[in-house]
């Protein structure tokens, strides 16, 4: 496998001179070709991500189909326009020159997807990749096996390898990737293996971008509706059974407003997933396997040894790996549960008794990727997002800001760097190249030495600026 990966990233390196002098519509070509592609997969991923996640074929379609379908129309509406050199503005330095910012591809691009949402999270940066004229590797996670089969297949019978290429395998496939010198890495995954790719990236001197997670809060103050803000909090937390990068990870809300909240997030998960008192499994998505399994569930049962108070939910079927919406109160700050990214079904709720505690106990924490706000008072939403660092923001919503290609999506320190989606998603995979054309008037000579007889122009250039 080591050999084959060596010789695909060879033939890429050859063959990425060939790709930067493609123009708009070989590329528009490209993403055409990668959606019908996908449109005539469709019925393998959706039985693929049934398999992996038990993920509902409507949840599949407007979560990682139809995503990554606006993506790619996104880009062929745009790509034109996204390539064209910019103007710039000109100094003393060039007052008669052109300046222009040309984007040229980096390369030859390693892409490693995780397993949450396994086709959209390989597919969205493969957009900009081929947008930005870039050959690509693709890295599925080994622990979607399903999908990633289906992505393998669909790769190698759209594509040349020498274009885009995909490997399947376990961590030793990553690692004999992420010791090739890519021209750009694109990682989506946890904040360990971020930095276990950073660091592999630097000996490379590569440059990478990172999508990760974190610990991402809801605050909801006491002007907030409770009963839109529960059902929306338990929309966000809930799909894919919590088991996504953004999803309300904790709940910090004005302890006045504790009682009603917990009575409408009940409400909103039985009626969003349960089914004549039972959870319904149609809609909702099983834990990926047995290790994060256990993991949730211990998270869960030290939650309440250390203290917090199992206010709805809990129950556990291991054999089919289906941990039920899980609601905690009275959480201890120091607890396990508050400590690392939970990315499961399980919410702790944290009360404050002003809004300052709230932002206090959030600045706590490393930057998280998303920061939810539930308040209708618009002092109280400028002070949350003036005085907080987050990835992006919501007010009054959940998760949506992912789906607005107009918008950046990315981390911040420990949820990532760098930004995806639409013109930023190019831009990740281009380089600004700045170009001067200078004119026969250029004035660059002042300068030139001998400067003995020069040192009045320093007085007139000081006055200048």
């Amino acid at each position: 496998m080591e050999q084959e990966i060596k010789s695909v990233f060879d033939l890429q390196q050859k063959h990425k001179f060939s790709l930067r002098k493609t123009d708009a519509k070989a590329r528009i070509g490209k993403l055409k070709l990668l959606k019908q592609a996908l449109v005539n997969a469709e019925e393998a991923i959706f039985n693929a991500l049934e398999k992996d996640l038990r993920k509902n074929r409507f949840e599949t379609a407007v979560t990682e189909l139809f995503f990554t379908y606006a993506e790619i129309d996104h880009a062929i509406k745009q790509i034109k326009a996204w390539m064209r050199p910019k103007s710039a503005g000109r100094t003393m330095s060039n007052l008669f020159a052109g300046n222009k910012i040309y984007y040229e591809p980096k390369g030859v691009c390693l892409i490693i997807a995780p397993w949450n949402y396994p086709l959209q999270l390989i597919m969205s940066p493969l957009v900009s990749a081929i947008a930005a004229g870039n050959c690509a590797i693709l890295k599925p996670s080994e622990l979607s096996e399903a999908t990633a089969g289906v992505i393998s297949k669909l790769i190698a019978a759209t594509f040349e390898p020498r274009e885009i290429a995909c490997f399947e395998g376990d961590a030793d496939v990553s690692t004999a990737l992420l010791k090739l010198p890519f021209d750009h890495i694109f990682f989506t995954g946890s904040t360990a293996i971020g930095k276990v790719v950073m660091e592999a990236a630097a000996k490379n001197l590569t440059s990478v971008t990172l999508e990760l997670g974190g610990k991402s809060p809801a605050i909801v103050d006491g002007t907030a509706d409770i009963k839109k803000a529960a059902e929306k909090i338990a929309w966000g937390k809930l799909v894919n059974a919590g088991q996504t990068c953004i999803a309300p990870d904790y709940v910090v809300i004005d302890e006045n407003r504790l009682t009603d909240f917990v009575e409408h997030y009940k409400n909103a998960v039985q009626n969003l997933f349960f089914e004549d008192g039972r959870i319904n499994k149609k809609d909702y998505a099983k834990i990926i396997n047995g290790k994060q399994f256990s993991r949730l569930n211990n998270l869960k049962e030290q939650a309440i040894a250390d203290g917090a108070r199992l206010a709805f939910g809990g129950e556990i079927d291991e054999k089919s790996q289906t941990m039920l919406p899980t609601l905690l109160t009275s959480v201890n700050e120091k607890s396990t549960i508050m400590q690392e990214e939970i990315f499961g079904p399980v919410l702790p709720v944290i009360t404050f008794k002003n809004l300052q505690e709230a932002i206090d106990l959030v600045n706590g924490k490393n930057k998280p990727l998303a920061l939810y706000i539930f308040s209708h008072k618009k002092q109280n939403q400028d002070k949350i997002i003036k005085e907080t660092s987050a990835g992006g923001t919501c007010v009054n919503d959940v998760l949506v800001h992912i789906s607005n290609p107009n918008l950046p999506f990315g981390g911040v320190n420990s949820s990532g760097m760098g930004s995806c989606h639409g013109i930023f998603g190019f831009k990740t995979f281009s380089h600004e190249r700045a170009v001067v054309f200078q004119s026969k008037f250029g004035v660059t000579k002042m300068v030139y030495p001998p400067y003995g007889k020069k040192m009045g122009l320093l007085k007139w250039l000081k006055k200048l600026m």
